[in-house]
């Protein structure tokens, strides 16, 4: 079950408490970037010469990571390893890092909600 297909359950039962909705959570993304460890690596000033030579850095290869930053500048990431290099598709790993991103807004919009309800709860 997606996020979308919850968000529908939710308003088809009439529920209307303040919640965090998919749109808001898309709405809460100012910026993504996506690269894979061995981009990584490439980049870093930290190779470490050893793995490149017995060629553990073609691993490196199947693991994308996903940077979501937030509007107020603060930073998810996701990631999605691939076991066999065959099935790795680039397209994919992408979206199912993305998705791991997205899964750790939730609970951080979350907390922010139910912050905000309870500020404004009379004492």
């Amino acid at each position: 079950m997606n996020d979308q297909v919850i968000e529908k359950e939710i308003q088809a039962k009439g529920l209307t408490a303040p919640r965090v909705t998919p749109q808001d959570l898309q709405s809460n993304i100012t910026s993504e970037y996506y690269f894979t460890a061995h981009d990584a690596v490439q980049a870093s000033p930290h190779c470490n010469e050893s793995a490149v030579l017995c060629g553990v850095e073609k691993s490196l290869g199947l693991l994308t990571f996903c940077v979501l930053v937030l509007r107020n500048g603060f930073t998810v990431t996701g990631e999605s390893a691939c076991a066999s290099p065959e099935n790795f598709d680039a397209e994919i790993g992408r979206k199912i890092a993305r998705q791991n991103a997205e899964q750790k807004i939730w609970p951080l919009m979350g907390y922010a909600l139910k912050q905000k309800l309870y500020e404004n709860t009379p004492t």
